[in-house]
């Protein structure tokens, strides 16, 4: 592992683990402060936060497992651990939108509780950590690519959504007592279907990358071109047959079949093969593998396919 690779891994292992603390705390605050002031959708938001403690322990896990170097059984490394965990936190989203969303809704058919400044203060208080918190993590996963933080950043995202509706369910049934406002007292939950159906997008979107990954997807057209334009500087490198990349986690994995003339030693092609992969890996630092085949070129004669720049 590279200087800056441990770097990023140790800043996202310290962002999983504040995470995980701050998940602890805010769920312990906003159940106890909905139990003693009567606040339905901050209980409910406290539920759906224990479920993030679930989530952010499945991601720091996760993290460390997926840096664990190659072996026997794995023998392109365990990256995708934090795709399976991106996928897990993805259905705890969904699961936390359904209930949300249940809450809710049981709530516009009883009588409306009352509302306390207490529960307003803690949604506000959960809103602003949690936001700082989605900044934070993000901006380290999207650094370090690495999925399990990048899920993370948006279950607090989840969360972002969940403390605003709060702040403005608890507000407007605030205003309602001194300001006749229609229907006020249902605040809380209509804003909570709005948040519900906001959280369950992101589940549906983090599931759908993850299935991605797991089905070994391709990498971004941009990545498969610049690929392919740093394999045509090298002078020997007269056909691109084939380039495939993967992602394997937080890390690439590329394959490439390049035509050389045929006349070439085993040894001056294995320097080809090899000064290619350090000239990838130097280019892209999430590029962790290179496997380069060659296949003979000949000037005279040469009946194969043109050039194919990529293979998706």
């Amino acid at each position: 592992m590279t200087a800056t690779a441990s770097n990023h891994h140790a800043n996202s292992i310290r962002a999983a683990w504040i995470s995980l603390i701050s998940n602890i705390a805010l769920t312990l605050i906003k159940i106890i402060v909905g139990v003693l002031f009567h606040s339905p959708v901050l209980l409910a938001d406290g539920i759906h936060n224990a479920a993030d403690v679930a989530a952010s322990a499945a991601s720091l896990g996760s993290m460390q497992i997926s840096n664990r170097p190659a072996d026997a059984d794995h023998p392109y490394g365990h990256g995708k651990a934090e795709v399976i965990a991106s996928g897990i936190v993805a259905i705890l989203l969904g699961f936390a939108a359904a209930f949300i969303g249940y809450e809710a809704v049981r709530a516009l058919f009883e009588p409306a509780g009352s509302v306390s400044v207490v529960a307003l203060i803690a949604a506000l208080i959960s809103l602003v950590w949690k936001q700082w918190l989605y900044v934070y993590t993000m901006r380290l996963g999207r650094a370090a690519n690495s999925k399990g933080l990048i899920a993370t950043a948006y279950d607090h995202l989840a969360d972002v959504y969940a403390s605003l509706a709060a702040v403005v369910g608890i507000g407007i049934a605030l205003a309602g007592e001194y300001v006749p406002i229609p229907f006020s007292q249902y605040g809380d939950p209509v804003a909570s279907i709005l948040v519900s159906l906001l959280v369950l997008k992101l589940a549906f979107e983090m599931g759908k990358e993850s299935v991605d990954i797991l089905m070994e997807r391709s990498v971004s057209e941009e990545k498969l071109l610049a690929y392919a334009d740093l394999v045509r500087t090298v002078s020997d490198v007269k056909r691109i047959d084939r380039l495939r990349a993967r992602e394997h986690g937080h890390y690439i994995l590329v394959d490439i079949r390049i035509g050389v003339p045929g006349t070439l030693t085993i040894q001056q092609g294995h320097d080809i093969g090899r000064h290619l992969k350090q000239m990838i890996m130097e280019q892209d630092d999430q590029v962790k593998e290179v496997l380069v085949h060659l296949n003979p070129w000949y000037e005279e004669g040469d009946t194969s396919e043109p050039t194919q720049t990529v293979n998706r």
